[in-house]
């Protein structure tokens, strides 16, 4: 019987050293997250750009699952900085221990849970490829697949195990390291049916992300898509809700043209790039943290920002009873039209 939990053991800490690249890779994944956002710069600032929690804003439009979490914390300003906040110091915990092997089982749960929150909010992201996506469901697959191995040889849980009683080693191998105390028949199938829903995980969100399965393959990063919503027309000012919910993350919507036509395509007004570019910030109220703004060439409309655009003009103020055109034009050349009845 010892001779056989000694093999068993020995058996154990092989499987960790064969996924000690993947532990130390995936750990610096996570751990280098808080690297870049506090000590390389610093990325909680919500003064300053690059601010996560306008990166954590891009993912709320095409988010899965967790779509009415990410607007209510970007709905609030406050509660999303702590949530930032929290949200690195356990991703810099994670990363770190599974590195060092230290607690191994109990961060691969971690590293798990991190990557599906990644997979779930921002899998659709990813101008070139299917970036985020890869990087989530990624990140499931090893969480779980460090689960099973633990730390391995080198590994603080390693050396843990060998100051540690005899009476203890049952409970720290569910968080450390070490022989799982099961069966090696329900490991099996406790593998094999984690198996199976993570690969159902990754078929089904690369399809619902991308077409990635079949059909038409598409990349919702590629070009700006900007949405109009509760357009309302008075011959005092026009208001109108957009939100940007496609494009790339990194590179704003430049919107260099609005325009409010009559049904016989006659132009009541067009404001272009330059006077965008000076459109009065007290006319833009912003729904999240990032926010629509001013630009030095036009009016910048991040990916997830949403604002109410406010439009006083005079010549709103002797208009007919009618049917009349909105668009906004893009600086790509892509435009986007709301019917107004008035």
């Amino acid at each position: 019987m010892q001779k056989n939990h000694k093999a068993l053991s020995q058996l154990y800490s092989l499987s960790g050293t064969f996924t000690l690249a993947l532990r130390l890779v995936v750990g610096w994944t996570y751990f280098s997250a808080f690297w870049r956002r506090l000590i390389l710069d610093n990325k909680l600032d919500p003064e300053v750009s690059g601010y996560i929690g306008e990166k954590f804003n891009h993912f709320l439009p095409n988010a899965l699952g967790i779509k009415p979490m990410i607007e209510y914390l970007v709905s609030n300003p406050d509660t999303l900085w702590w949530a930032m906040v929290i949200f690195t110091i356990i991703e810099a915990i994670v990363g770190l221990f599974i590195m060092l092997g230290l607690m191994t089982r109990l961060m691969s749960i971690g590293v798990l849970s991190l990557a599906t929150g990644i997979l779930l909010g921002s899998g659709w992201l990813g101008t070139t490829c299917l970036d985020e996506w890869q990087i989530g469901i990624l990140g499931i697959s090893t969480g779980f697949a460090l689960f099973f191995t633990g730390g391995g040889k080198y590994s603080f849980d390693n050396y843990l195990q060998k100051k540690m009683p005899e009476s203890r080693l049952k409970l720290f191998s569910w968080i450390g390291s070490g022989s799982l105390p099961l069966n090696m028949k329900t490991i099996q199938r406790i593998a094999i049916s984690g198996t199976i829903v993570i690969f159902f995980m990754t078929l089904f969100t690369n399809q619902y992300f991308h077409n990635g399965v079949w059909g038409n393959l598409h990349n919702k990063s590629v070009k700006p898509i900007v949405e109009i919503s509760d357009v309302k027309l008075t011959n005092k000012e026009l208001s109108f809700t957009i939100f940007r919910v496609e494009g790339a993350d990194v590179y704003g919507s430049f919107l260099i043209g609005i325009e409010l036509k009559d049904k016989d395509g006659n132009t009541i007004f067009n404001k272009n790039g330059s006077e965008l570019s000076m459109f009065p910030e007290t006319n833009i109220s912003n729904y999240y943290v990032a926010k629509v703004i001013p630009g030095k060439h036009s009016l910048v409309i991040p990916l997830g920002s949403k604002a109410v655009l406010t439009i006083d003009d005079e010549r709103l103020h002797v208009l007919e009873k009618g049917e009349y055109k909105l668009t906004l034009t893009d600086i790509s050349g892509i435009t986007w039209s709301q019917l107004i009845i008035y």
